[in-house]
């Protein structure tokens, strides 16, 4: 693998990733429902490169031979690992299927786990982008979020990624209880000085399980009315926009060229290789598409791939209808819309067209010539609406 390969530009094809959990943090923050685990004991990283190694065989049994385009090495908190197990972990991919030089090889990173040796290592390994999990820009709310690092901490992460990195990415969180516009405006307007080409702005959610969700339902939490959520949603697109960085899709922005390769992969609804413990995945096979998911606990994933060589727990042929309707929700993410003769093709018949035209004609949806439909700034507010309302 040649480290120093420029980047390959995006084909507008959907493409085929590789995607890698790694399910250990340093600590669970409390507004996280991902697959994450914290260990008080040092995790055998050379077992779980093994179980890579052997659930990436299998993957490559069900794909046959493949083009990677790309590979994002997500978690949990990825930048704990040892440079030389990506180091590895890479090398087995190379080893499966076709990695050419320049695709896109992503990892996330915690600004508290970074160190600038690691750093180097992950480069050396043929990581070439990484998507930094920031979240906030001043230490109270980094506190309320349960973040381990402070905006000191976050900056010179910032600034060690793009010394030694082609692409960085990190991420916000907005929608902060008591956070204002002009707030929020200035914040937003602080992350785009740091010289990043790709923003991931999210709201605040209160998901099911997790601390903050009983600290919500016992009114411990507020957060913004859906009114005022809007409202900072509009922000967030009009400043990104005026800094030539505008959404390619609901919550992610980047300059001209600067998207991120793996995730056009899922919202264009292409295949991708789901690996380690709670990934998913989606594989074509004998003409016929799969879903595929895998053990959440990592032990119990850990003895499953020492026991039958993989850790899926499901494995299941999906239905034209029902590659449709996740065609459908993810291409209407997508600033460059929902190619509309893919999606025929999956669900054997084109959209209603009345349904179609109340939506146009409401200022939900536009057509892009006879070839693609989208979601107006509008739409995009109530996009789960438009989406129930198509796929009925």
């Amino acid at each position: 693998m040649d480290i120093t390969a420029p980047l390959l530009p995006d084909t507008g094809e959907p493409g085929f990733g590789v995607y890698i959990h790694w399910p250990f943090c340093a600590a669970k923050c409390p507004y996280c429902d991902f697959n994450s685990h914290v260990r008080h004991q040092p995790v055998d990283q050379d077992a779980f490169v093994a179980a890579f190694l052997s659930e990436i065989a299998v993957m490559r049994a069900i794909s046959g031979p493949r083009t990677v385009t790309s590979i994002f090495l997500g978690g949990g908190t990825p930048s704990l690992m040892k440079p030389e197990t990506v180091d590895a972990v890479l090398t087995g991919i190379a080893r499966s299927w076709h990695v050419p030089d320049g695709i896109e090889i992503t990892m996330e990173a915690n600004p508290s786990s970074v160190e600038a040796d690691r750093f180097r290592g992950y480069r050396a390994a043929g990581v070439n982008r990484v998507s930094l999990g920031v979240q906030a820009l001043n230490d109270k709310d980094l506190r309320f979020l349960g973040r381990l690092h402070n905006v000191e901490d976050a900056l010179k992460a910032v600034k060690l990624a793009r010394d030694i990195f082609p692409r960085m990415s990190f991420d916000l969180i907005y929608a902060r209880p008591g956070q204002r516009e002009d707030d929020w405006i200035k914040e937003l307007n602080e992350a785009i000085s740091y010289a990043v080409d790709h923003l991931s702005l999210y709201q605040l959610t209160i998901e099911e399980g997790t601390p903050f969700y009983g600290l919500h339902r016992n009114g411990k939490i507020q957060l913004p009315d859906q009114d005022a959520a809007a409202r900072l949603y509009e922000i967030t697109q009009g400043v990104t926009e005026a800094a030539g960085m505008p959404a390619y899709e609901v919550s992610n922005h980047a300059k001209p060229g600067a998207e991120s390769r793996h995730n056009l992969t899922y919202w264009r609804y292409g295949d991708y290789a789901g690996i380690g413990p709670g990934a998913h995945g989606r594989l074509t096979s004998g003409g016929r598409k799969y879903a595929t998911a895998t053990e959440r606990n990592p032990e119990a994933w850990l003895e499953a791939v020492r026991m039958q060589g993989h850790g899926m727990i499901d494995n299941d042929s999906l239905e034209s209808e029902e590659q449709a309707d996740e065609m459908l929700l993810m291409g209407l993410r997508l600033r460059e819309g929902l190619d509309l003769v893919r999606w025929s093709e999956r669900a054997g018949h084109s959209l209603n067209p009345d349904k179609e035209d109340f939506l146009i004609g409401h200022g939900f949806l536009e057509r892009l010539g006879n070839a693609r439909i989208r979601c107006t700034p509008q739409g995009m507010l109530i996009l789960d609406s438009v989406v129930a309302d198509l796929a009925s």
